[in-house]
């Protein structure tokens, strides 16, 4: 259930309404709009509708959330949200880039990377410190020394963080270097990791999981919102199909329906979406056409010697290249909202 407040009602007033939800023993979500505060209300649905709160001073009205995903949906939430990742916003009409090598291979590898993808504009390094691979003799990453590498080239060269977390114990020691705690798609319904990432108090990055209906995607972002954590990235890449030409099957659609449907940020990753190299530039330029609010990009100093996705990931060259394509494209379609 959704309390609407009216126009001009009092701190006083709202905190009242938030008195009686709390009293009886249901959690109260706010959300401040431009003309109205609306309170959402999560917990037994009996004792939700025995509340007396139609005909309390400064209530306007109450709406049933038909959605399950009720505290990101856009009937509760009707404002987009822009996440703040340490002064970089990700969402509001801004491109938010977030490229770097599928994981850290070595000190020298990822300073080099970091330096590409500073020299380009890009806002966010990302890098895998802990690997999830198919076959258990693939390289699993550097583990702490890999964040150690990340906090580094952090620092030096002035990029928020992005690395991966895969499970609860690591949550912790993880969210100390990373500005942006990612769930990758093989978690994406690891609901006792999404709760852990809830209550860190870092922005989530939740990737769709290969199998992942849209549905399940959004309920996976609210066990995270309902731990607190509203600051959550939905990023979309791609999904298991019949189709074996491409990796996966990049579903643009994907980002019009969950703005559509949620209040949420959503950026694409076209690397893992495609896992071509050559595809990776026409699919990111569909993704700022389709509305995608950033983008995730592999980028390695030599491709060709990658300990993990090389085939898909752009070199230096190939990310200069394509930077300056989105951001041309940005600039013509969202006018001063360009990559910032």
């Amino acid at each position: 259930m959704v309390v609407v407040m009216a126009p001009g009602a009092t701190k006083a007033q709202i905190e009242e309404v938030v008195a009686v939800v709390e009293g009886a023993g249901l959690k109260a979500h706010l959300s401040f709009g431009d003309q109205r505060t609306v309170i959402g209300i999560i917990g037994d649905k009996t004792v939700m509708m025995d509340l007396p709160l139609a005909g309390m001073s400064g209530v306007e009205k109450l709406l049933k959330v038909t959605a399950s995903y009720k505290l990101i949906s856009r009937e509760f939430a009707a404002r987009d949200h822009v996440v703040w990742v340490d002064g970089v916003p990700v969402g509001g009409g801004s491109m938010a880039v977030m490229a770097g090598p599928c994981a850290v291979e070595s000190r020298e590898q990822l300073l080099e990377a970091a330096a590409i993808v500073k020299a380009q504009g890009a806002q966010f390094l990302r890098g895998g410190a802990f690997k999830p691979r198919t076959s258990p003799y693939s390289f699993q990453g550097l583990e702490q020394k890999g964040l150690e590498f990340l906090a580094e080239a952090g620092e030096k060269y002035g990029l928020k963080i992005v690395t991966e977390v895969m499970d609860e114990g690591n949550v912790s020691r993880i969210a100390e270097t990373s500005h942006v705690l990612q769930i990758g798609a093989r978690n994406m319904q690891n609901f006792a990791l999404l709760r852990a990432v809830g209550r860190a108090g870092k922005p989530v990055l939740l990737k769709r999981g290969m199998c992942g209906t849209i549905d399940e995607w959004l309920n996976a972002a609210e066990y995270i919102a309902k731990e607190g954590n509203m600051d959550i990235i939905m990023c979309e890449r791609g999904i298991r199909t019949f189709e074996t030409y491409t990796r996966n099957t990049l579903d643009l659609s994907a980002v019009v329906a969950v703005k559509e449907l949620s209040c949420l940020p959503v950026i694409v990753d076209p690397s893992h979406g495609t896992g071509l190299r050559k595809m990776v530039r026409p699919m990111s330029l569909a993704a700022v056409g389709a509305g995608a609010d950033g983008l995730m990009i592999e980028v390695h100093p030599e491709p060709a010697k990658a300990l993990s996705d090389g085939p898909q990931s752009l070199d230096e060259q190939g990310f200069a290249s394509l930077m300056k394509e989105v951001n041309g494209l940005t600039t013509l379609l969202r006018g001063e909202n360009r990559l910032q």
